[in-house]
């Protein structure tokens, strides 16, 4: 007998094969807003490319089958080595291809280079985010190698500026491509990287360029694989930052051990290890004691893709649950023409719009540090960024969840990955309370922030009465800022900042929205009928 016991029905298709960049109004108009127009042409294959079915089905595999450490070889020879599946190296040839690690440092960049960067990133982002971790700390390294790389590896610039993805286990002069990591923190310190206890110990002549001995370990050691690592250790004089290469120019490998990978919440198709250096050789990069600096530098860089890729995260999250919404039929309607489901949609849309006219306007302020006051803009909104839109990643996914209901939490959706990864853009690179602590002394150290911020939101004074008020009550705080007030003022300042670019480039409805939804405080307002259509669809791309 053949049993029938129900007919399947209202059971929306998954999101595959759309356009990740075409669908998404907010990015085309910050991306020509901001000087990167040219690259429109590009990101739209990109972005048809990336949508793929194919594509995001490389994204699960890669999560599905994560790297194993290999750490010793049939003879018993020490390896320290990971294999990944294959789906991670498609992915890394795309990203690298796609010049997501070294755009803006070419000789020919053109300008907006960065800005363009920015949303490769973030479509990158929406496919995969652990291939990221590699990508952006090779970014962030770049420019301090460009200008301090030691002699003896000056045959690494131009694998280092190439578009090829090279896995091979070579020294980095004679490959086609390179990757670099980072490691910093130890166990006993963290964040706190001056209790670091890593020695280094100089092999003949001290000082840049020279080569030292490290002993020591490393409690989080980015992406083991890299050819070369920027670590930090103590020389005679102070915490010093190296150049750590994975084979050394004669060919043999360098004396780090792998002693395990970690077992993380997500980023799962990532590799994170911990490690031990043995009398490992590294090379110093500026003075002994400077380390921190340098690092910093890195740093700041690395910070602000942690806010693009959990954007691109959030991004991806409400497609999922715009495209849910447009094929569901629940009591009557379908859910986009549910009055409450609407206001959810369109509030996440609303706070997408202000993220993305501020990310994009700060990666203006990236390409443009020469000038004083874009210095200062990046100094202060980098870190403020990372704080709010990092955590407001994890409840922004929990509801694009409660969209779709049951399915949505099940492995066979994507949220749930999503989910997973949204954590590890807030803790790494510095946790939310370092963020707060590096707007409070750039406040305290750079004598023309608060005239800066001044001159970048004078132009849209008057326009709003919550906006004039909140910067009004953000000044009188930020003059004598107590620590712990640090999550308050950060919070603050990152929402002013939005809603200055909402309010100069913005429609007004979508303007006045962001400032009750983030500066009102006297409880939620509902958005109108107006506003919550022009969110939706300019969400799906209309």
């Amino acid at each position: 007998m053949v049993w029938t016991t129900h007919t399947v029905f209202n059971q929306p298709k998954p999101l595959g094969n759309s356009n990740l960049f075409l669908s998404d109004t907010p990015l085309r108009e910050a991306l020509q807003r901001e000087q990167g127009g040219w690259d429109a042409e590009v990101l739209a294959s990109l972005g048809q490319q990336l949508g793929t079915q194919e594509s995001l089905e490389l994204g699960r595999l890669a999560n599905a089958n994560p790297p194993e450490l290999l750490r010793y070889d049939a003879t018993g020879q020490r390896l320290d080595d990971v294999r990944f599946h294959p789906a991670w190296h498609i992915l890394m040839q795309g990203l690298i291809a796609n010049r997501v690690h070294n755009l803006p440092w070419q000789e020919d960049a053109r300008i907006g280079s960065f800005v363009a960067r920015a949303a490769r990133f973030m479509l990158h982002a929406q496919v995969e985010a652990g291939t990221l971790c590699p990508v952006t700390m090779t970014f962030g390294a770049t420019p301090l190698l460009l200008q301090a790389l030691p002699a003896e590896f000056r045959s690494w610039l131009t694998p280092l500026l190439s578009d090829r993805y090279d896995a091979h286990l070579l020294p980095g002069g004679q490959k086609r491509g390179l990757l670099i990591g980072m490691g910093m923190t130890e166990k006993q310190g963290g964040s706190d990287v001056l209790s670091n206890t890593t020695t280094a110990a100089p092999l003949g002549a001290r000082g840049p360029g020279e080569a030292y001995r490290l002993v020591g370990h490393k409690w989080f050691f980015s992406v083991p694989q890299s050819d070369a690592h920027l670590v930090l250790a103590q020389a005679e004089g102070g915490l010093s930052c190296f150049f750590l290469p994975r084979i050394l120019p004669d060919g043999s490998r360098n004396a780090i051990r792998l002693e395990r990978l970690k077992d993380k919440l997500g980023n799962r198709s990532n590799a994170s290890s911990e490690v031990e250096f043995q009398d490992a050789t590294a090379w110093l990069l500026g003075n002994e004691g400077d380390g921190v600096r340098h690092i910093l530098k890195m740093g700041g860089l690395t910070r602000f893709d942690c806010s693009l890729g959990s954007h691109g995260l959030m991004r991806r999250g409400l497609s999922v649950a715009l495209y849910h919404a447009l094929q569901r039929q629940a009591f009557g309607k379908l859910l986009i023409e549910q009055p409450l489901m609407r206001q959810v949609l369109a509030r996440m849309a609303l706070r997408l719009e202000g993220h993305t006219a501020l990310l994009f306007r700060l990666a203006r302020a990236w390409e443009s540090r020469s000038n004083e006051g874009e210095l200062i803009y990046s100094r202060l909104l980098t870190p403020a960024a990372k704080y709010s839109i990092c955590r407001q990643g994890m409840p922004f996914i929990a509801e694009a969840m409660e969209v779709l209901g049951g399915i949505g939490y099940c492995e066979e959706s994507e949220l749930p990955r999503l989910y997973r990864e949204m954590p590890v853009n807030s803790i790494w690179e510095g946790s939310g309370n370092i963020m707060c602590l590096d707007v409070l002394r750039s406040l305290h150290k750079l004598p023309g922030a608060l005239e800066m911020l001044q001159f970048e939101l004078q132009p849209v004074r008057g326009q709003n009465r919550l906006f004039d008020h909140a910067w009004r009550q953000w000044q009188q705080r930020a003059r004598q800022p107590r620590e712990e007030m640090g999550r308050l003022l950060t919070q603050q300042l990152f929402d002013l900042c939005c809603a200055a670019q909402l309010l100069q480039h913005a429609s007004p409805q979508i303007a006045d929205a962001w400032c009750h939804l983030t500066l009102d405080h006297r409880g939620e307002s509902l958005l109108s009928a107006e506003v919550c259509e022009l969110l939706l669809n300019r969400a799906i791309g209309g």
